[in-house]
């Protein structure tokens, strides 16, 4: 009865959730659905075991989302994201729309800026460069899902996303692990995803479609949307509109400079400084009993955003009309999304804790071909369950975290393709039909599956699971590099 309580549990989170019911309502429900029909204490599994696993995810990296709240609506508000997005489609031209619009996508969410705020501006911008090159509006999607949510989300070494910090405090890692492979990889997706937009771009050409017909209006921000998107995310969508924004943007040198600061200030504290100070008083009782090798990757990333938002501000101070409102809405927009996925963690721990688990656990680590492909199986079925990359992985990795290094010791794997492996897996199957980011994306753009999903299945799941494959024999192979 343990197994069926879980099985029951997952997929009343899955449907529930997918009917845009909040995951603060549906995670704990779930959670206790599977404790009752196993026979365990209710209110001890919600305030002992819930609250625990959801409470630690909060302490642990509500630092992070304040901050990337803050950096996104911060350069949202002062008018640098559409500088940069500008600058790259000006210079590139309607002769190359695609690759304009994915590299503007890429470069602003490299730097740091949620994904949910890069599309309030990337749409219309890539609507106008679309119309211009009569290029058919269905591929804006698969376009801008290439550039904002594939290598620049869980790949590329040094992202400051949350996606790939997560593994950071379980396998003792930075966001630049195993920099080489993640720079195949994301070459490898970069390619397949141009090379099939250019195939699509070609067939379309051909058969004679044009750009199409857009909606009279824009359409509004849904609230089903909403609570759908939230734990896919970092960045509250309701929150764009709060703030006020500049009326003209900053030259581009002066947009990219606080994306240019969270790359390198992340690349000094991971590399250079923290692993040249002295912290042997991490080791005492008041500070948990950790070791700087837990806590640096965390580290790094929060003060290379800090910076960031301090260089925003400086550079923008008087451009922003309002610099409270921006700050303001930029805290209130990571309080949604920590919390919901806090929640899933939550619901990851109580099954965690329920005696049936043992047989799922036997499961995982029964999977043919060693390690990291029972950790690649086990994150893109979590992911793809949950519909978020970071939820999946964080349930997985509070389940088996500890058991997957010490599997990595014993087969001498380096901790940082387990890392990789870790954020490249979350970050494929992640992407199905109802993933928040998927549903944003669209509704922003005024499309449906049924115009774009195809195309956006080739460029931002396909393209992840051939790279996530090469990855996993070269690691295979020749190990971390």
């Amino acid at each position: 009865m343990g197994l069926f309580g879980i099985l029951v549990a997952l997929a009343l989170l899955m449907w529930l959730a997918y009917r845009g019911w909040s995951v603060l309502l549906v995670a704990p429900a779930a959670a206790l659905l599977a404790a009752l029909i196993s026979g365990e204490p209710l209110l001890a599994h919600w305030t002992q075991t819930f609250m625990a696993g959801a409470a630690r995810f909060v302490a642990q990296w509500f630092p992070m989302f304040l901050l990337g709240g803050l950096f996104g609506k911060l350069m949202d508000d002062s008018g640098s994201i559409t500088a940069i997005a500008r600058f790259l489609t000006k210079q590139l031209g309607v002769g190359r729309t695609m690759l304009a619009v994915v590299l503007a996508s890429a470069v602003v969410t490299y730097g740091g800026v949620s994904v949910f705020v890069a599309f309030f501006v990337l749409v219309p911008m890539a609507r106008e460069m679309f119309k211009a090159a009569n290029l058919p509006a269905r591929l804006m999607p698969a376009t801008i899902g290439l550039g904002a949510f594939t290598f620049t989300m869980s790949v590329m070494p040094g992202t400051p996303s949350v996606n790939n910090a997560i593994p950071m405090p379980y396998f003792g890692t930075t966001t630049f692990a195993a920099p080489g492979l993640s720079i195949i990889a994301s070459a490898i997706i970069f390619a397949f995803g141009m090379w099939w937009l250019g195939r699509a771009e070609a067939a379309a050409r051909k058969a004679g479609e044009g750009y199409g017909v857009d909606a009279e209006t824009a359409p509004a921000l849904d609230e089903m949307i909403r609570e759908q998107a939230a734990p896919a995310g970092d960045f509250d969508p309701a929150e764009l509109p709060h703030g006020k924004r500049a009326e003209s943007g900053p030259p581009f040198f002066l947009a990219v400079l606080p994306l240019v600061v969270v790359i390198v200030t992340n690349f000094l504290m991971s590399l250079i400084v923290f692993p040249r100070l002295d912290f042997s008083f991490l080791s005492e009782p008041q500070w948990g009993g950790t070791t700087i090798g837990a806590v640096s990757g965390v580290w790094s990333v929060i003060v290379a955003l800090a910076a960031a938002n301090l260089t925003v501000i400086v550079i923008n101070f008087r451009r922003l009309p309002s610099p409270r409102e921006s700050l303001d809405a930029g805290a209130n927009s990571a309080a949604l999304p920590m919390l919901m996925i806090a929640s899933l963690v939550g619901f990851g721990a109580v099954v965690a804790a329920l005696p049936a688990f043992a047989t799922v656990r036997d499961a995982v680590f029964s999977i043919q071909g060693g390690p990291l492909v029972s950790l690649s199986v086990a994150m893109n079925v979590l992911a793809g369950l949950t519909g978020t990359a970071s939820g999946g992985m964080a349930i997985v990795l509070n389940a088996f975290g500890g058991d997957f290094l010490r599997l990595a010791s014993e087969h001498n794997i380096d901790p940082e393709l387990m890392h990789r492996i870790t954020t490249m897996s979350a970050g494929t199957l992640d992407a199905l039909p109802h993933n928040g980011t998927v549903l944003l994306l669209l509704q922003i753009s005024g499309l449906t599956h049924g115009e774009s999903y195809l195309d956006m299945v080739m460029t931002v799941i396909v393209s992840c699971v051939i790279a996530l494959v090469a990855v996993l024999i070269l690691g295979s192979v020749f190990g971390s590099f």
